[in-house]
């Protein structure tokens, strides 16, 4: 059975809307505000290194179809991004032109559930806000990885909406990385 984990770029007041800048988020690109050093650059490669597959929203798909198909590196970091088992989670997209690439529409509970006892190892969510909250929901989460940056934005998309039921966790690691860079990790007692 294999193990669904989240890994999000976050501030310390919960918002996860666009990190990177890409989306017409005002106050946008903020991780970029902060270096990560060179151990929390490892830590995102080690993650996706280790995971099997990759678990994403259409948005957030759609972003990385945009921009992954025509890298290429040394380090192979492009190559496994694009060889890599992908599942989508949307009832709009029909016909996904990223290689490896299977659409997941339905029941997602049903669908993710049966994703998680198929695969071997781990099914890496990135970014995907919407299906994030969806997965804490139907708690189909088992581990959370957390970035978090030393900003407040105030206002923007947040990972957990108001009114989540109460659900434990368990901190297994934590460290701080470049200029104040906190690195969580919690998994389902």
């Amino acid at each position: 059975m294999g193990k669904i984990v989240v890994t999000e770029f976050i501030s310390l007041d919960g918002v996860i809307e666009d990190p990177g800048g890409a989306e017409e988020y005002g106050r946008g690109g903020w991780a970029f505000d902060f270096d990560r050093g060179a151990e929390g650059d490892k830590f995102k490669l080690d993650e996706l290194w280790e995971a099997e597959a990759q678990l994403l929203g259409r948005v957030t798909y759609e972003g990385f179809a945009a921009a992954w198909p025509e890298r290429d590196d040394e380090a192979g970091f492009a190559k496994k991004m694009n060889e890599m088992p992908k599942y989508v989670v949307s009832s709009t997209l029909e016909r996904p032109e990223w290689q490896n690439t299977t659409v997941l529409s339905g029941d997602l509970a049903g669908a993710v559930a049966q994703l998680r006892n198929e695969t071997d190892g781990i099914v890496l969510v990135a970014g995907s806000a919407s299906l994030v909250q969806a997965l804490v929901e139907h708690d189909l989460v088992d581990e959370l990885r957390l970035m978090v940056f030393p900003v407040l934005l105030g206002e923007g998309k947040r990972l957990f909406p108001a009114g989540e039921t109460k659900r434990p966790l368990n901190l297994t690691e934590a460290k701080t990385v470049g200029d104040g860079v906190a690195i969580l990790r919690y998994e389902r007692p």
